[in-house]
């Protein structure tokens, strides 16, 4: 007799479990080639409430669920090779199962990163989805976060500030007033916020130019000060320099947020990193070559206090708050 998960999980999950060590999700575990390669292995959760609404779709959902674990790969240097999911589903609603498996095929096949298999449980509590992926990056040529030397640029890809500003507008902030009848800058922000961009592209360029690097999840100020911390070094930044889209500079330009806002907002998943002077120029260009804008924003400093925001005056800003804590 097939039991109700056995059924979900054939009817919405083995379809996209193509990859021939995945055994059709018929079997208790998969099987992951190191094709001669170190495999990265990370994992994120995504809770309902927390890192997406419940009026969220579906297939954006399991996009994102998928996209901030390959976030962290791509900060690696890894290229996605696999990855597990596990499912904490109230019920087994099968629009929503459809809308989902429907996202998730497509970004299987937009990063060729196959499901190998997972879990499906149910629970009373908020809806749940982990996924722990795998990469392949040549040997001992992972990105860590500790690396940072005094000198090196600090960089960030794309722009800062863009999710946090899409989930205000989503749940009735100050964005949402500004930005009410302005629907172009207020889809460009709520996109950002349901589908991060993964910087894949970004990993080789990291492999060959970067002295450290992670990946902006839940903040560019906490996650610097985080690569800052594992390394030893301080760092001195722009504020004025943090990369802006242009709906997030006209609400910083009205007053409408505050610098903090954006650099300790979150759910920004681009690159941040750290490049020697010597290697900058390469890196740009290799950046460039893969279709990611890259901008430095400050230098790493000698010292261990946390990294430090100034104005184009180099008045320091003080923070009150740093990042997103689940705690």
């Amino acid at each position: 007799m097939t039991s109700g998960e056995d059924s979900i999980i054939s009817s919405y999950f083995k379809p996209l479990a193509t990859d021939p060590g995945a055994f059709g999700l018929t079997d208790d575990a998969a099987v992951l080639k190191a094709d001669g390669h170190d495999i990265v292995i990370n994992t994120d959760a995504i809770v309902e409430g927390v890192h997406f609404l419940a009026t969220d779709p579906a297939d954006s959902v399991a996009r994102k669920a998928l996209r901030v674990n390959l976030s962290d790969l791509a900060a690696k240097g890894a290229v996605p090779a696999g990855f597990l999911l596990t499912l904490a589903l109230r019920e087994a609603d099968p629009d929503w199962l459809a809308a989902f498996a429907r996202g998730l095929g497509e970004d299987i096949a937009l990063y060729g990163c196959p499901l190998l298999g997972g879990d499906t449980v149910s629970t009373p509590g908020p809806l749940m989805i982990s996924v722990t992926a795998f990469g392949r990056v040549p040997a001992g040529r992972m990105v860590r976060r500790f690396g940072a030397a005094i000198g090196d640029r600090v960089v960030v890809s794309g722009t800062i500030g863009d999710a946090a500003l899409g989930l205000n507008f989503l749940t009735g902030g100050a964005a949402k007033a500004a930005l009410g009848s302005e629907l172009s800058s207020a889809a460009a922000l709520i996109t950002r916020y349901r589908f991060p961009q993964p910087r894949s592209t970004l990993a080789q360029c990291l492999r060959d130019h970067a002295s450290a690097a992670m990946d902006v999840s839940d903040g560019l100020a906490g996650d610097l000060a985080k690569l800052c911390a594992v390394s030893g070094v301080s760092a001195q930044i722009e504020i004025d320099a943090v990369p802006l889209s242009a709906p997030v500079r006209v609400l910083l330009e009205r007053g409408i947020v505050d610098p903090e806002a954006i650099v300790a907002g979150g759910d920004d998943y681009e690159i941040l990193c750290t490049v020697p002077v010597v290697a900058w120029d390469a890196f740009r260009r290799d950046a460039q070559q893969a279709g990611v804008d890259v901008t430095v924003i400050g230098e790493i400093v000698e010292g261990t206090e946390p990294p430090r925001f100034v104005d184009a005056r180099g008045k320091a800003i003080v923070l009150a708050r740093t990042s997103y804590s689940h705690f």
